[in-house]
C-alpha cells in the first residue's frame, strides 16, 4: 500500500523525549453518486478503489456481475465516485452504520440469511486454516508497522491464499475482496475468509452473500456474529494465533489435525526452465484460481519443505517468490539438466522434484514418496503410463550418473 505519509512526532519513553518521524496511514472519504443520486460516503484507504466499489455494490445486492456496472469513474481530487448501474436503485434505502475502524455505511443487509451452508455440510482442516492465517500475517506489514490498517484474505480448503486486501476499515477489506473476485472471476463459494479484525454481524452477512463457509479472525467475534453464523451454517473461529484457535460455531465442519512437521533432510525443487515447445508460452505463468501455476506450486512445496529452490534461467519472472533461484549448470538440456542443477545446489542430501505446471500437488502423496528416502538413491512412482520423473525423490548419489549422460549430450 502506498497511501502512507510521514509526520513529525515526539516520543516519550521513561520521561525522556525525542523527536522522530512516524509513518501514518491515510484516511480517505469517498462520496458515492450512483445514477445521479448521492448514496453514501465511504471512509476507506485510497488504493484500488475499483475493487472496493464493485465489492460494495455486490455485497449490498445492487449488482450481480460486472456487466451491471455501466460506468465507473473516480475523481481523486474531489473524493467523488460517479457510477451508473443498470436499473434503478430502490426509492427508499435504509442506511445502517457499520462498526469498526473507518465507519462504513451498508444498505440492504440480509434480514434472513440463506441456509444452504447448513443443508450442504462443508469440510475444512485446521492445518489449512493455520496456513492461510500465516500467509495473511506475512502480508500485513502495514498493520504491524503503522497500526490502524486491517487486512483480510480468502483461501481454499488447503489454505492456499487466493485474494488479499488491506484498508483502514475491516468491512472495507471484505468489499475489496468481493470486488476483486468479480474482476478476476474467482468463485468464493465455500472458501475460507481470514481477517485481522473483530468479526461482527455485517462481516458475517457479507460473507454469507459470497458463499463463504468459514470465517476466522486473530481476535474475537461478537455474540450476534456467532448467532448469525449458526443460522447461516458458517464455521466461526476466533483468536487464531500461532497454532491455537477457538471455534464458536459449526465446529463439526472443522477437522482438528495435528500440525504436520515439514519433511526433514529434503529440499523441494521446482523446475521452471522448460522451453514449453508444445505450448509456445511459459507454462509456469498460466493463471488458475487467481494466481499463476508456479505460485500454487511454490506455496504447497513451502508447506512441505524448509528449503525450496526454483531452477530457472529467467529468475526475474519470479522475483516475488521468496526462495533461491538457480540456473541450469548444463544449459538447455531438458528436464534432466534441471533435476541435476536442483540436486547440485540443494543444501540437503536429497531433493523432491516437481514441474512448474503441477498446481494441484497432493501433500500426502509427496510425504508418502519421501517416507521411502532410506530405500535408495531414487524413489520414483510408476503408473500405467510409465515412470513419473518430475514427481520423484533424488539423492546426490545420482549426480555422477546424471553428469555422464549430460556430458554425452
Amino acid at each position: 500500500m502506498q497511501e502512507v505519509s510521514a509526520h513529525q512526532i515526539i516520543r516519550v519513553v521513561k520521561g525522556r523525549s525525542e523527536q522522530l518521524e512516524r509513518s501514518v496511514v491515510e484516511e480517505y472519504p469517498l462520496r458515492l453518486r450512483v445514477n445521479g443520486r448521492e448514496l453514501a460516503t465511504l471512509v476507506c484507504s485510497p488504493h484500488k478503489l475499483n475493487f472496493l466499489l464493485a465489492g460494495f455494490f455486490r455485497l449490498q445486492g445492487f449488482i450481480e456481475t460486472l456487466d451491471d456496472i455501466q460506468s465507473l469513474g473516480v475523481c481523486s481530487d474531489f473524493g467523488l465516485a460517479e457510477v451508473r448501474l443498470k436499473g434503478e436503485l430502490p426509492k427508499k434505502l435504509q442506511p445502517t452504520l457499520t462498526s469498526g475502524c473507518g465507519t462504513g455505511i451498508a444498505y440492504n443487509l440480509p434480514q434472513q440469511l440463506l441456509t444452504e451452508g447448513k443443508q450442504r455440510p462443508r469440510h475444512y482442516d485446521s492445518n489449512g486454516l493455520l496456513r492461510l492465517m500465516r500467509q495473511l500475517n506475512e502480508l500485513t506489514e502495514q498493520y504491524r508497522s503503522h497500526g490502524g490498517i486491517h487486512s483480510a484474505a480468502v483461501g481454499d480448503r488447503d489454505g492456499l491464499l487466493l485474494l488479499h486486501a488491506e484498508d483502514i476499515g475491516r468491512h472495507n477489506t471484505l468489499d475489496r475482496v468481493a470486488g476483486e473476485a468479480l474482476f478476476r472471476n474467482i468463485d468464493l463459494e465455500d472458501k475460507m475468509l481470514v481477517t485481522s479484525g473483530r468479526v461482527s454481524t455485517e462481516m458475517v452477512a457479507k460473507a454469507a452473500r459470497l458463499g463463504i463457509g468459514l470465517i476466522a479472525s486473530r481476535t474475537s467475534p461478537t455474540d450476534k456474529a456467532i448467532a448469525l453464523c449458526e443460522q447461516a451454517g458458517i464455521t466461526l473461529v476466533g483468536y487464531v494465533r500461532g497454532s491455537s484457535m477457538e471455534v464458536y460455531s459449526h465446529s463439526q465442519q472443522l477437522q482438528i489435525s495435528i500440525a504436520a512437521e515439514k519433511i526433514a533432510g529434503v529440499t523441494g525443487v521446482i523446475l521452471a526452465g522448460g522451453e514449453s515447445r508444445r505450448m509456445g508460452s511459459d507454462k509456469s505463468l498460466l493463471p488458475i484460481q487467481g494466481a499463476r501455476f508456479i505460485d500454487h506450486v511454490y506455496k504447497r512445496m513451502a508447506s512441505l519443505f524448509d528449503e525450496v529452490i526454483i531452477v530457472t534461467n529467467s529468475p526475474e519472472l519470479y522475483n516475488e517468490i521468496p526462495c533461491r533461484k538457480v540456473p541450469d549448470i548444463y544449459y538447455a538440456q531438458g528436464s534432466l539438466a534441471g533435476i541435476h542443477s536442483g540436486l547440485a545446489h540443494a543444501r540437503t542430501e536429497k531433493v523432491f522434484v516437481v514441474g512448474c505446471d503441477m498446481p494441484f500437488i497432493l501433500p500426502a502423496l509427496v510425504q508418502q514418496i519421501c517416507s521411502h528416502a532410506a530405500d535408495g538413491d531414487l524413489v520414483i512412482p510408476h503408473t500405467s503410463t510409465g515412470h513419473e520423473p518430475l514427481h520423484a525423490l533424488y539423492s546426490k548419489g545420482c549426480l555422477p550418473a546424471m553428469e555422464r549422460v549430460l556430458d554425452a549430450g
